[in-house]
């Protein structure tokens, strides 16, 4: 592997963009999908990838993250909809945990969340449901994570395959 050929480089530089993105959805410090997508477009744009192919890639991943992006907020939102979960409790949520997420990096961001949806529930339903509530807007954002998680494991599947096929 010849690192000063351009190809290597922008195979290497891509694949450690897409990396990124993947572990940026699991760990919220980064914008994972889209990091994991523009290690793909970077990739198609700078790659000496056969013209055809290269494209065709870009275009899966493309979809596979656009799919993926909308079922993140669709499937949990439906979900949160129907458990009756509203969306100030959201809203304080994103927040605080946005607040926690400085205050204490990482582990602040959840904590903020949880705390933000739990007092809009408490003053809302009382102190006996609102712990319930909580419990099902962490159930959302869990799978939120885990819908991107697998959509952002979906774009690094097809660039490997793009990769592996050039």
């Amino acid at each position: 592997m010849d690192l000063f050929d351009t190809g290597t480089t922008v195979n290497v530089i891509a694949g450690i963009a897409i990396a990124l993105g993947v572990i940026g959805v699991v760990i919220p410090i980064l914008p994972g999908l889209l990091l994991a997508w523009a290690g793909v477009l970077f990739w198609a744009l700078a790659g000496d990838a056969s013209g055809t192919l290269k494209w065709v890639v870009l275009v899966v991943a493309t979809l596979v993250a656009v799919l993926g992006a909308l079922v993140k907020y669709l499937v949990p939102g439906k979900r949160l909809k129907a458990a009756g979960v509203p969306n100030s409790a959201l809203l304080a949520g994103g927040v605080l945990g946005l607040i926690g997420f400085f205050v204490v990096p990482v582990v602040g961001l959840i904590l903020g969340f949880v705390l933000g949806v739990w007092l809009v529930e408490r003053v809302r339903l009382g102190p006996g449901q609102a712990w319930p509530s909580t419990k099902q807007a962490l159930g959302a954002a869990g799978l939120a994570m885990l819908i991107e998680f697998t959509a952002g494991l979906g774009v690094a599947v097809v660039w490997v395959f793009g990769l592996l096929a050039t």
